[in-house]
């Protein structure tokens, strides 16, 4: 994802009143079940990751975002070249 791309992640959110932090992940990494009591709204900005729900598999390539409902659980896997995203936290639902 280009700087642009996160800088308009990070201006979208910030104009939401979310604060946004960044993490990343070698490859292959995983994370197992797990819930938040907030709503995750995610970006990634380098590499991949598959997140796993009940629903099914979703696969975020740089640019792709991804919302995660507050108390829905859910995995994920790092893709093979590890990855870098940004993540906002919501208390409501928009």
């Amino acid at each position: 994802m280009t700087a642009g791309g996160a800088d308009a992640f990070l201006e979208e959110m910030q104009a939401s009143g979310y604060p946004v932090t960044t993490w990343s992940n070698g490859p292959g990494d995983r994370y197992a079940p797990h819930t938040h009591p907030y709503r995750k709204i995610l970006c990634c900005l380098e590499g991949s990751i598959a997140f796993h729900t009940a629903d099914g598999d979703v696969a975020l390539e740089p640019g792709e975002r991804l919302v995660i409902e507050a108390g829905r659980e859910h995995a994920a896997t790092v893709g093979p070249s590890g990855v870098r995203c940004a993540e906002a936290h919501a208390s409501e639902p928009q």
